[in-house]
């Protein structure tokens, strides 16, 4: 089988506002940060919903944080009005009774709009003490949280907001690592190259139309046809049909599909695959496998956005992915530098964490 090794383009995994410094001094600045986080607790403001818990802990692992879940479900008006409105009254923020009480974090965090109210009650409780990051942009005002974090394909920008290619999660190459160590016995016996593939489903921008099913198939049979073997996991989304129809493309072939009884092996797939599937309709799904550095090939299941078409550009331009060919007629691989945002957010926010940290020491001496 042919390889192909074609040169990567440079790295285009953007934070905004990073100072160039001797990498001595970075070193040196990083190792400080790094100390000074230790033994620091973090919060994650959830409203439950899986994608955003994922990229909320990624960062706070990064950080290197203990933290725990303060989980939100506002109903009626309260919920109508977020993520302008405040926290419904009744639920006594702050109060002895109430989930989100002293002592205040070091750090909390959150995704979603349903979140956003409980932040910035949050911001103004704790003032100082708490140091707050929103996830994604819940189109409110820059002082609703002390650092925004948004994808690069999001419009936001301004002096409290990072932006990376990808979304953060929580497979760190430490983590991969100790995944590699670790061979499932389904696994085991694939044939290399292994090709992982992760189903996504219809959302409000992809349809999984019946000719987008037929190239999928196409290109899974061809790639066995070449000695690869095919993982494959469906995520929550992922229709019956859709599975029922792979089930069958697959038949017959060194293919390993997840029934979904026992734990997703995906985080395997994560840190044995040789090359990915992954599907357009899920940012989270074709970020996470660009952290391998490894060929990442995007399936389009029909339909699209201007923000996902903006995405999928970045990630090309970068030289993590390229689109699912119908057919293959050889095997390529290719690399890239890879893309780990949970650890670029997370230095990013220690930084201006430390600076913030810094000023405060500085104005109590001035006062004294």
């Amino acid at each position: 089988m042919g390889q192909e090794f074609p040169e990567s383009p440079a790295a285009r995994n953007i934070v905004s506002d990073l100072g160039q410094k001797p990498a001595s001094v970075a070193t040196e600045a990083a190792m400080s940060e790094r100390s000074a986080l230790e033994g620091r607790r973090g919060w994650i403001v959830s409203d439950g919903k899986r994608g955003n818990e994922v990229q909320s802990s990624g960062v706070l692992r990064a950080l290197g944080l203990t933290y725990e879940y303060k989980r939100v479900d506002p109903r009626g008006l309260w919920r109508l009005l977020s993520p302008w409105g405040p926290v419904n009254p009744a639920e006594r923020f702050g109060s002895a009774t109430s989930p989100f009480r002293p002592p205040w974090p070091d750090f909390a965090i959150a995704t979603g709009r349903l979140t956003t109210p409980y932040m910035r009650a949050l911001k103004r409780r704790a003032g100082l003490a708490t140091y707050t990051i929103i996830l994604q942009d819940p189109k409110v005002p820059a002082t609703a949280a002390d650092l925004f974090w948004v994808p690069e394909h999001d419009r936001r920008r301004g002096a409290n907001v990072v932006t990376t290619l990808t979304a953060p999660h929580g497979y760190s190459q430490r983590r991969l690592g100790e995944l590699a160590r670790q061979v499932p016995a389904v696994l085991a016996g694939l044939p290399h190259p292994t090709i992982a593939v992760a189903l996504g489903g219809p959302n409000g921008d992809y349809v999984y139309a019946a000719d987008a099913m037929e190239h999928l198939a196409s290109a899974l049979a061809s790639l066995a046809s070449l000695g690869a073997g095919l993982m494959i996991t469906p995520s929550r989304r992922t229709p019956a049909a859709v599975v029922a129809r792979v089930r069958a493309a697959t038949a017959g072939l060194a293919a390993w599909l997840w029934d979904g009884t026992g734990d997703n092996p995906y985080p395997y797939f994560l840190a044995h695959a040789d090359a990915f599937i992954a599907p357009a309709d899920s940012v989270n799904m074709t970020g996470e496998p660009c952290v391998t550095g490894r060929p990442v090939y995007v399936f389009d299941p029909g339909g699209g956005s201007p923000k996902f078409t903006r995405f999928h550009a970045a990630l090309a331009r970068h030289g993590a992915t390229r689109p699912l060919p119908r057919h293959f007629e050889r095997w390529q691989t290719w690399s890239y530098p890879p893309l780990d945002s949970a650890t670029t957010i997370a230095q990013e926010i220690a930084r201006r964490w430390s600076k913030r940290r810094q000023m405060l020491g500085d104005l109590r001496q001035g006062g004294a």
